[in-house]
């Protein structure tokens, strides 16, 4: 809030070329007022401020920028800022930033780098794409069982300000095998001479560092931690991640998955800042395979042209009929997506949920069955509408397949999700309006069908 009161101020010491005022006025602002405000200047006006700052407070500064803010300052610092802000970065965030350059731009960047911070960055831009290890970073505290309490201090004195976080002291063997994690304030209330191992009692949770980023969202709502150790395949310890990047991330994934249930590719950039063409390709890929669906809607109408011609009232009810599927379609796989992705279910139970469904799907069905039966009578009976004199035949055959359709619905919205599952799929791929088009299809099927009965030898 700070800062945008004083972005008139800033701007005018920037344009008069007011240096020590300038550097007063930013004095102000803590980090994050700081990151605020550069979001609104300038690229040109941001490098002039990074070129005064500290070069430790500039560093911060740039960890806290969006990413394309970020790739823009990359582009009008110098060299030596350039190295300066990527050396001092926490690696976690280095390597979001570097995952989303082009490859030449990386190893230009990966150059710029000390030896030692260059090996972290290449250690963990080898992790696979969207796994936890490209979201850890090594700024951990690794102590060993046998050390004393007075040990630990002296180690902490050394190493601790380069640190993201001393919450959690984690302790290896000689391997570096993460063996426990103790609580700093266990530590400290500790006697001098006692051991770690006397402070230790065998219980901590980890995350693999090649496991996809959602499970860490999950485990860190599971275990309500600050941070979490990440261990490899024989379980040595290889970093940390920490509730930062888990908002991050959880915010990514849930904006993914909305795009996604909405048949939209997913952005990977604000919505304003999506070009035209981009934005065309990422609706237009979907809405083009939604519409090659519905043509399948198209041929089966086609198929029962005869049906409609001789009893027109039929035609009537289309869209009540499949837009009732298609929603308790889409209520059942939103329900199921989601309860995915919190973890409620998982491939053990779908059978459960495949009962749950039939009765609810069921109940729905007769609902809007009877609901359906009411509306065609009341219409009738009232003279808003004639429905021949086989109306009652009409409200049996609308009510019928209303619940024909909504349990289709309802069973294909909740089974899709548990077979894309199967198939190493994302499950919100199964969005509403794919489930709608597919259900819109086998609603006609079903009407139809059920007309074909009911109507023989009145109407068709």
């Amino acid at each position: 809030m700070l800062g945008q009161l004083l972005l008139p101020e800033i701007e005018e010491l920037i344009e008069q070329r007011d240096f020590v005022g300038l550097r007063l006025a930013l004095s102000e602002l803590t980090v994050i007022e700081m990151s605020d405000l550069f979001e609104d200047l300038p690229p040109d006006d941001v490098a002039v401020i990074f070129r005064i700052l500290p070069r430790e407070q500039a560093a911060r500064v740039f960890e806290y920028l969006s990413l394309e803010m970020q790739e823009v300052m990359l582009r009008a610092l110098g060299h030596e800022q350039v190295a300066h802000v990527l050396n001092e970065m926490k690696p976690d965030d280095r390597t979001a930033l570097l995952e989303e350059l082009p490859s030449e731009a990386v190893q230009k960047l990966l150059d710029l780098l000390s030896p030692d911070e260059r090996k972290v960055a290449r250690d963990l831009l080898g992790y696979p794409e969207d796994s936890i290890g490209r979201r850890m970073t090594t700024d951990f505290v690794a102590i060993r069982a046998t050390w004393t309490i007075n040990q630990v201090m002296e180690h902490l004195r050394q190493i601790g300000k380069d640190k993201e976080t001393l919450n959690i002291l984690y302790v290896v063997d000689e391997q570096g095998i993460l063996i426990d994690e103790i609580l700093l304030r266990h530590v400290v209330l500790a006697r001098p001479n006692q051991l770690v191992q006397d402070l230790m009692d065998g219980r901590f949770a980890c995350l693999p560092a090649r496991d996809d980023q959602e499970v860490a969202v999950r485990e860190f709502k599971r275990y309500d931690r600050t941070s979490l150790p990440v261990v490899d395949s024989q379980n040595k310890l290889v970093g940390i991640i920490t509730v930062d990047d888990i908002l991050d991330l959880a915010e990514k994934e849930e904006t993914e998955d909305v795009h996604k249930m909405a048949a939209v590719e997913a952005l990977d950039s604000p919505y304003l800042d999506v070009g035209f063409w981009s934005m065309f390709r990422k609706r237009g890929a979907w809405l083009s395979a939604l519409f090659l669906g519905e043509m399948l809607t198209a041929s089966a109408m086609s198929y029962y042209e005869d049906a409609i011609s001789k009893a027109v009232v039929l035609a009537l009810f289309i869209p009540l009929i499949v837009s009732s599927g298609g929603n308790s379609g889409s209520q059942a796989s939103t329900l199921v997506i989601r309860a995915l992705a919190l973890g409620e279910l998982n491939l053990r139970i779908w059978w459960k949920v495949l009962y749950r469904e039939i009765g609810t799907g069921l109940a729905l069905g007769f609902l809007l069955g009877l609901l359906g039966v009411i509306r065609v009578h009341l219409w009738q009976w009232l003279g808003w509408a004639n429905y021949s004199n086989h109306y009652h035949l009409v409200s049996m055959t609308v009510g019928l397949g209303l619940v024909g359709i909504v349990i289709f619905g309802t069973l294909v919205g909740s089974m899709l999700p548990f077979l894309f599952r199967i198939l190493k799929l994302d499950p919100a791929v199964v969005s509403a309006p794919f489930v709608a088009t597919l259900v819109d299809v086998s609603g006609l099927l079903i009407y139809f069908g059920i007309a074909t009965v009911m109507l023989k030898g009145t109407l068709l």
